[in-house]
């Protein structure tokens, strides 16, 4: 196999990314046409997927914005094909995310992939490898709130207006958490290749425990009435109102029940 067929190899989409890919289409083509007989089931099927979806997407753009910053090793790792399972941090990359989106309805930043910094030069390529993922994050907010904004969702089945809306949220709630400068967070990493050597050395031994105390003090109700009121603001500057988030969170939760507020 001559080098370049090695490299096309490694970029082929893997068949689980597209699988995924798959149940996320039907699903929505189902709340969409407001076909399925359970609609909460096919949004909670839908949502899940796109939110996969949209974390192999977070990772792939820390993998691809690598490889033009010089890390040539991030396609045998298998970071460039999608797939979900071949993250370094693979419970905390999609799994965790997962089960925080079904347990507490919050897109819970997931962990990077495994870039060698040593072949990266120069502070900016650092800093845009660590922003790429927040930044996929964005634009998949802006791709989902684009029908709010541009008033496209007249005659759409109300089931499919909360699942954008809560997906949306999702995809808000992560961006932001995730460029928090915080150690062992992408927002650390944008500002890190620009602290002094002895900052980063005394900053370095925290690193592993970021993540867990920005989830411990979401757990405070100051911190996280202040966080939620963020995004509120921005979910209502993106045109999406707060109601069609919380009965998409709602509806999501298909087992609790469907609250009289939110016709469908």
């Amino acid at each position: 196999m001559t080098s370049a067929a090695v490299r096309r190899s490694e970029r082929r989409i893997s068949p689980v990314f597209l699988a995924v890919l798959a149940v996320m289409a039907v699903t929505g083509w189902a709340v969409w046409t407001d076909f399925a007989a359970l609609p909460g089931v096919a949004v909670f099927l839908f949502v899940t997927s796109a939110w996969i979806v949209s974390l192999c997407l977070h990772e792939y753009a820390h993998a691809r914005t690598a490889l033009f910053g010089g890390d040539v090793t991030v396609g045998a790792k298998g970071y460039l094909s999608l797939n979900p399972f071949a993250y370094t941090h693979a419970v905390l990359s999609v799994v965790l995310p997962v089960l925080f989106v079904i347990m507490g309805g919050i897109g819970l930043p997931g962990g990077a992939v495994f870039i060698e910094q040593g072949r990266i030069k120069g502070r900016w390529k650092h800093s845009l490898i660590s922003a790429a993922g927040p930044l996929a994050n964005v634009l998949f907010a802006v791709v989902c709130t684009a029908p709010f904004w541009l008033g496209a969702l007249d005659g759409v089945p109300a089931a499919f207006r909360y699942a954008l809306a809560f997906l949306a949220f999702l995809q808000v709630t992560a961006a932001l958490l995730n460029l928090l400068p915080v150690p062992g967070l992408d927002g650390y990493g944008i500002v890190e290749p620009w602290l002094s050597y002895g900052l980063k050395r005394r900053i370095e031994p925290y690193a592993p425990y970021g993540f867990f105390v920005v989830i411990a003090l979401l757990f405070v109700p100051a911190v996280n009435g202040a966080f939620f009121d963020a995004v509120d603001a921005l979910m209502r500057a993106l045109g999406v109102a707060g109601e069609a988030r919380s009965c998409g969170s709602a509806l999501y939760r298909f087992w609790e029940g469907t609250p009289e507020y939110c016709p469908l």
